[in-house]
């Protein structure tokens, strides 16, 4: 999904607002970002990254996974490194939470026992990736949506729970309050089928681009 000349070319012809946002931000960058803040992930390497960010400042995450991966020698932990990890040292030594202890030893226990095959997800459509992956604890519809976005390249995802998105929307159709997921599903109905691209530059407006 890195040319976006087709999908910006749509989004000029269908949404004047979209069009304004658009000649504002500049040239689409989604997906052109090489360095995240860590080592290449893999599907699993980019759940690990989600999980640990949840609720967290951007460099908060990154001071956190810096520690894991320091852990493991510079690289995301395998499914069968993270079950053989003691959970209390795990969590003391990176910072982190209890409970996202136990959901990265959840996505790796699914993962190591087969009940979870990641390298299917290119293939799935977003919906049955989005039911698979909410298996997992601690996963929810937004972090489905951002790794539909960002790792798996999908270019008509709307993160209709996303406050960034929500917030752009509103000063850019001048609304009197944050959209709903309705209102805001109903107002991006001329994204289709670029609605990933089209988020992405309502996140660019206001510079809050997740990672």
């Amino acid at each position: 999904m890195k040319d976006h000349r087709a999908a910006v070319a749509h989004l000029r012809r269908s949404d004047p607002v979209m069009a304004a946002v658009i000649d504002k931000v500049g040239a689409c960058k989604l997906g052109h970002a090489t360095d995240r803040g860590g080592p290449a992930l893999d599907h699993y390497g980019a759940l690990v990254r989600s999980i640990v960010g949840q609720q967290l400042s951007v460099m908060a995450a990154r001071s956190i996974l810096g520690r894991i991966y320091e852990r493991f020698d510079g690289r995301t932990p395998t499914p069968a490194q993270m079950l053989d990890d003691d959970p209390e040292e795990l969590r003391a030594a990176a910072g982190l939470w209890r409970s996202k202890v136990a959901f990265l030893r959840d996505l790796a226990e699914r993962v190591q026992s087969g009940s979870l095959v990641l390298e299917q997800m290119d293939e799935l459509p977003d919906a049955e990736v989005g039911e698979q992956l909410m298996e997992v604890k601690g996963i929810g519809q937004w972090t489905v949506d951002m790794f539909l976005i960002f790792h798996l390249g999908r270019p008509d995802v709307l993160p209709v729970g996303d406050l960034g998105l929500r917030r752009a929307a509103m000063i850019e159709y001048r609304l009197r309050k944050l959209p709903e997921a309705p209102r805001l599903t109903r107002l991006a109905r001329p994204w289709r089928p670029w609605r990933s691209v089209a988020t992405w530059y309502m996140w660019a407006s206001l510079r809050v681009v997740p990672e």
